[in-house]
């Protein structure tokens, strides 16, 4: 953890999950940028001494969940986010977060939203869609601070989150059909987008969540 000084504020700690399903390398550098004093861990254990959580993720859903399971991050995701902390998942990390997707036979997820993931209907575009997307921003929240509406974010991806309950969409996006891209609960934010690929809108973005952290823990 970083030092500081008797008037330079500690730089939040957060624990960037390390379940084995993409290269880290990025998010971890946009953390890093936005202020952060950031952890890799495959260990839960990790968790105890953390102020956020970010739950990555490119793959499969249910090979992820196996490997979150077997590291014992489930329940501890669980946990964390029953506290109210904060927690940001990011492409598959925000699917991980819902109760559930069909992709590759179907999988239980962290239940932490209430939905499903389901394949997305691209009315005839190419699937995966893979590319720069705009994104509209349905309501306010500080993760968008300072970020314009639209935003042009960069997605890789095959299937889409479904909430149940519409309160929870923080932004949608359209390729074929209009799908959520980003949600909000409580502490937990989900974003379909990589905002460590999504040059100056998607770093601030990041930083936006690093400031909102800090905000936390200097209470």
């Amino acid at each position: 953890m970083s030092e500081s000084g008797p008037n330079q504020a500690a730089k939040p700690r957060i624990v960037l999950v390390d379940h084995g399903t993409g290269n880290l390398t990025s998010l971890e550098r946009a953390l890093d940028l936005g202020g952060a004093d950031v952890v890799r861990s495959s260990n839960p254990d990790s968790l105890n001494s953390a102020d956020a959580l970010v739950l990555p993720g490119v793959g499969a859903f249910p090979a992820a969940m196996s490997s979150l399971r077997g590291l014992g991050f489930a329940d501890a995701i669980r946990q964390w986010a029953a506290d109210g902390k904060p927690l940001l998942g990011v492409c598959l990390g925000m699917q991980l977060l819902f109760e559930g997707s069909d992709e590759a036979g179907g999988a239980e997820g962290l239940s932490l939203i209430e939905g499903r993931v389901r394949k997305l209907d691209a009315l005839g575009e190419r699937v995966p869609h893979i590319g720069w997307t705009k994104v509209t921003w349905v309501r306010e929240h500080p993760l968008r601070a300072g970020i314009s509406q639209p935003t042009a974010l960069y997605h890789v991806h095959s299937f889409v989150c479904e909430p149940s309950v519409p309160g929870v969409v923080l932004a949608t996006a359209q390729h074929g059909e209009v799908f959520t891209t980003a949600v909000a609960s409580g502490g937990t934010v989900g974003v379909q987008f990589h905002p460590e690929k999504s040059s100056t809108e998607g770093l601030r973005m990041v930083a936006n969540f690093v400031s909102g952290v800090a905000a936390k823990i200097e209470r």
